[in-house]
């Protein structure tokens, strides 16, 4: 397949996911032995986040990544692992802090366990983790996922530090995303080259293809917060709302809006009055602030395309092309 050949199809997730199945399927087994403990709640626990599905975007990335480079393996099968298991521990972290009940249409696992339960979950994930990339035995790799983890970290607490801030521009909200999304997916392709052998400018484009993939899926993410209903999201429409999180269509409303406009949304935000819902989505609707973000979703989707160019042509580099585009078309 050449690189042109998509370039104006439509992105076909099933299809891509077709390709990446054989890889995925030999990493969903190690995980599934990997989990077991002898402790019966964190089986439980971790099971139910786990086996909830979802995309599995982040471990298909780095699979991806390294496959286009012309490497499949069982270290890739263990990264990608390690990969999600970061990444579902985060998920259950961040549903204690944002006191979420709902995650990809069922109750989260802090609404059936409780927050304890969640959070130290989440710790035995984070920690299974690192025994799993320990075991392949390669500095670099644990130099990029420690420098990872830690950053999420700090994303995290940043994002805690701006909620109920209307203040909260779009630069702030940049670096937030950066830190709790963007760098995990950046830190999955550029591991996939490293397993692959790249040199280093491959390796730093397939960074910075995760990274602006991870800018898109995040603020097109925002967007459908607004411009969804719940049984196609999977979630609370107005969550991040009712969170205090100020997100790219309120942010641009407020920067857009008049005196009393901006005075409204800053009362509604500081309460996080979700009462205020039609207010909000009023001054979203008069800015167009759902086209600005969905422009911006669209600008960093194009950034990851490019960051493609210097990849060998093949069925991977087409799918990890595709995901850019799947990115900002999608409706949950």
């Amino acid at each position: 397949m050449t690189d042109t050949a998509h370039v104006h199809a439509a992105p076909d997730l099933k299809a891509i996911q077709a390709l990446a199945a054989p890889d995925m399927t030999a990493m969903d087994a190690l995980i599934r032995r990997r989990l077991a403990s002898d402790v019966v709640l964190v089986n439980q626990v971790a099971e139910y986040i786990i086996g909830a599905g979802g995309k599995r975007l982040r471990p298909m990335l780095l699979l991806l990544a390294a496959g286009a480079l012309g490497h499949h393996g069982s270290d890739a099968h263990q990264l990608a692992a390690v990969v999600e298991f970061i990444h579902t521990s985060t998920l259950l972290h961040d549903d204690v802090v944002d006191e979420s009940d709902l995650r990809r249409g069922r109750k989260t696992a802090n609404a059936v366990w409780g927050n304890a339960a969640s959070v130290l979950v989440g710790d035995f994930l984070y920690s299974r983790s690192f025994q799993l990339m320990v075991e392949l035995g390669r500095m670099d790799v644990q130099q990029i996922l420690a420098d990872t983890t830690n950053t999420i970290a700090e994303g995290e607490v940043l994002q805690l530090l701006h909620v109920r801030n209307p203040d909260t521009d779009e630069a702030a909200y940049l670096r937030v995303i950066e830190r709790k999304t963007a760098i995990l997916f950046a830190a999955a392709t550029r591991l996939g080259a490293l397993l692959a052998g790249a040199d280093a400018a491959t390796q730093q484009a397939l960074h910075d293809y995760g990274l602006a993939l991870g800018y898109a899926f995040q603020i097109a993410d925002d967007v459908l917060d607004y411009a969804s209903d719940a049984a196609t999201l999977g979630k609370n429409l107005g969550d991040d709302l009712a969170e205090g999180k100020m997100t790219l269509p309120l942010i641009h409303a407020m920067a857009c809006g008049d005196a009393a406009t901006r005075a409204e949304l800053r009362r509604i935000v500081e309460n996080g009055d979700l009462d205020g819902m039609p207010v909000v989505l009023a001054a979203i609707t008069r800015a167009d602030s759902l086209a600005y973000s969905r422009a911006r979703a669209l600008d960093y989707a194009k950034a990851a395309e490019s960051a493609l160019a210097a990849l060998p042509a093949n069925a991977c580099t087409d799918a990890l092309r595709g995901l850019a585009r799947y990115a900002v078309s999608r409706d949950h």
